[in-house]
């Protein structure tokens, strides 16, 4: 078996997305937390970015559905 390849979505959101989370776990605290946890439990740090990249989705996915919540 080689290894696994994310090919969904486009060529530029997904390296959009890369870099977005390369951004977020150097300045937010709290996903480099969650980024370092997943490294010390031996993931390798793309698999940690493209965890991080994940909950940038999903957070921006929220802030869309409910534009009246704030991020503090």
């Amino acid at each position: 078996k080689g290894q696994r390849r994310v090919s969904g979505g486009g060529f530029r959101l997904r390296t959009t997305l890369y870099m977005a989370s390369l951004s977020t776990v150097r300045k937010n605290g709290i996903f480099k937390d969650f980024c370092t946890r997943l490294r010390a439990r031996n993931k390798p740090a793309k698999v940690a970015l493209t965890a991080v990249a994940r909950k940038l989705v999903i957070l921006i996915n929220h802030l869309l559905k409910n534009p009246s919540l704030q991020l503090a």
